[in-house]
């Protein structure tokens, strides 16, 4: 519970933290039980975390202040109520934020009240595509490529790993409109489903369902009217937006690493050996201290970036990277400490630990491994830019 953190939560925080919590243990693993190809378990997802209203927070709403900004403590209370019970609904939520954070952060008036509000009713699906197949952390070397034609461009590459690949209708593409430039010559465009010359090249399978794949662009015409912010400053939106979504990332390993607990508790007091409880041996009970310290400094980690963040209208970048980075390599040590208690039924698919230990793997390495987190990091502290110290 957030309820003994005092990190600037109100009570309509705590209020959001009890409704997230009941409607993910009442609906999120029925719907994942149900079955379904991973486009159905989207769609159905997504249809109940919009239904539930939990959408608007991935949008930006104005304040008392007049400005617009995240409520990122929301996003992390959302996140980390669906993770405990699929990360597989944790992403279609947070990628209804992560795909239409260019448009909110860098569009004009008219794409964001043409798409926003579609994108919190759920009625059209975002996907964030820039990642390719040479180009992972190091951003500046995009090859995909975007050159004018008159009042369009045409755009030409492909994008891998792009989670909603196939079932997204909006896609927020990164790609080079000067090549010679690098990180300074990335423009940001929407593309629609259905854009001749844009197309779902392959659906990738990953060990924890996920829909993601690669998109190929072959003289892709979208017109300029669905640029994003200037030409050539899409690095600074695509930084912004990651900045935004990174320390919730952290959030989502906690209620991973939560549930791992839970579960971790409740076989080691169940399970009996050599006449006891496993949890009357001294060697489990270390297990489960450790795990329990390590999510209570991982939430103190990503509450205080996400309070910060939401006090200054801003990221604190070392703060965002400290938090995705701790929360989630000590969720996947947490983790791996529950399927060691389980023994050998914690590694039998289907089992709630082993599923765990499939979904936990990606949050370390997608926006931003935790090798680009250590730099980051270290980047800011000898810069001494926006740091904490």
């Amino acid at each position: 519970m957030i309820d003994d953190l005092a990190i600037g939560f109100d009570d309509a925080h705590r209020a959001l933290e009890r409704e997230a919590l009941a409607f993910a243990a009442e609906q999120i693993e029925q719907i994942e039980h149900a079955g379904g190809s991973e486009d159905e378990l989207a769609a159905r997802f997504l249809g109940a975390i919009a239904g539930r209203g939990f959408l608007k927070y991935v949008v930006p709403a104005r304040g008392a202040d007049g400005r617009e900004r995240y409520d990122a403590r929301s996003i992390c209370i959302v996140r980390e109520a669906l993770s405990r019970h699929s990360g597989f609904a944790d992403v279609m939520f947070v990628m209804q934020g992560l795909g239409s954070a260019p448009i909110a952060l860098a569009g004009s008036a008219e794409q964001k009240s043409h798409w926003l509000p579609r994108v919190v009713s759920g009625r059209t699906i975002t996907a964030f595509a820039l990642t390719e197949p040479e180009a992972g952390s190091d951003v500046a070397s995009l090859a995909t490529r975007a050159t004018r034609d008159g009042d369009h461009w045409l755009l030409n590459g492909e994008k891998t790993f792009i989670s909603n690949a196939g079932v997204a209708d909006l896609y927020c593409v990164f790609v080079k409109t000067d090549p010679a430039a690098g990180a300074k010559g990335i423009t940001c465009f929407l593309v629609e489903k259905g854009t001749p010359g844009f197309e779902v090249a392959e659906r990738q399978e990953v060990i924890a369902p996920h829909p993601i794949g690669t998109l190929r662009f072959t003289n892709a015409r979208v017109p300029d009217s669905a640029r994003l912010g200037n030409v050539n400053e899409g690095f600074k939106v695509a930084m912004r937006t990651l900045d935004v979504f990174r320390p919730t990332v952290g959030a989502a390993a906690i209620g991973m690493a939560r549930r791992a607990l839970a579960e971790a508790l409740a076989r080691s007091q169940a399970r009996k050996q050599f006449g006891k409880a496993i949890a009357e041996f001294q060697g489990i009970q270390f297990h489960l201290a450790s795990m329990a310290t390590e999510i209570e400094a991982s939430k103190l980690l990503v509450y205080r970036a996400v309070a910060a963040m939401d006090a200054r209208g801003e990221a604190v970048s070392a703060w965002s990277s400290m938090a995705k980075l701790y929360a989630t390599e000590a969720a996947q040590r947490v983790i791996d400490k529950a399927v060691q208690i389980f023994g050998g039924t914690g590694v039998l698919k289907g089992s709630t630990v082993e599923r765990l230990y499939r979904e936990i793997r990606a949050l370390r390495i997608y926006e931003g491994t935790s090798e680009i987190q250590h730099v980051v990091i270290a980047t800011r502290l000898l810069k001494d830019e926006h740091s904490p110290y």
